[in-house]
């Protein structure tokens, strides 16, 4: 379950005083950096629904600067962070993350071993659920970076692009910028709708094994 713990107050490095400054000028919307979030709820924007378990989310310091950790023993539980916005106007979507335990069985092509080190989607809800679309980006454990599948589960409604592979940069962060709306159109052949989520998940509970990761910078910009 979601663990709050107390903060010290992380020291900016002068690329957040530029990620502030860029914030100003309304050239990007600052999702999450977990450095400026309340100290006894630093998680407070973010909803968590368990799909078997929970997987322990924790805000905790790395090196002077908060990040988000995340543990699944044979759990899983995804943070949603509702932001309602034009992906045309706001294309890309940064992040950083750190995959430090990938579940060893894990495999996308199958339900059974639907498990991952880390994933991040972006989710285009509609009035009628059935017709809710989804992008994840996911650090994948069996397919080559760039790779693109659909969900076991929801083939339809899921499309999945692999930034990253088990045998890359494991323990090492690593920065990404995705280009959500060009990739909707690729992945879906039309015009995106407005986004209303972005989410995140470590898991483990479909082959019961362990996924760790990190979290952190969570940023949309125009350019």
């Amino acid at each position: 379950m979601i663990k709050y713990i107390q903060l010290k107050k992380a020291e900016f490095l002068p690329a957040m005083i530029l990620i502030l400054g860029l914030s100003a000028q309304n050239s990007i919307k600052i999702i999450d950096t977990f450095s400026s979030d309340n100290e006894n709820m630093p998680l407070a924007a973010w909803e968590e629904k368990s799909f078997l378990g929970y997987t322990q989310y924790t805000v905790q310091q790395e090196e002077d600067n908060a990040v988000l950790h995340a543990f699944a023993g044979s759990a899983a539980s995804g943070l949603i962070h509702e932001i309602k916005y034009d992906v045309k106007d706001w294309p890309y979507l940064s992040w950083r993350w750190k995959v430090v335990q990938i579940p060893e069985k894990g495999d996308v092509q199958l339900k059974e071993t639907d498990d991952y080190g880390a994933r991040v989607y972006v989710v285009f809800p509609r009035f009628l659920k059935w017709k809710t679309k989804t992008i994840t980006y996911i650090w994948a454990n069996r397919l080559s970076k760039g790779e693109v599948v659909p969900n076991a589960w929801l083939p339809d409604h899921v499309q999945m692009i692999a930034l990253q592979s088990s045998s890359d940069s494991l323990g090492v962060w690593v920065t990404e910028k995705v280009n959500v709306y060009k990739d909707y159109i690729r992945l879906f052949g039309a015009e995106p709708p407005k986004a209303g989520a972005i989410a995140l998940m470590s898991d483990g509970d479909n082959t019961g094994g362990i996924a760790e990761a990190y979290y952190d910078d969570f940023i949309l910009s125009k350019e």
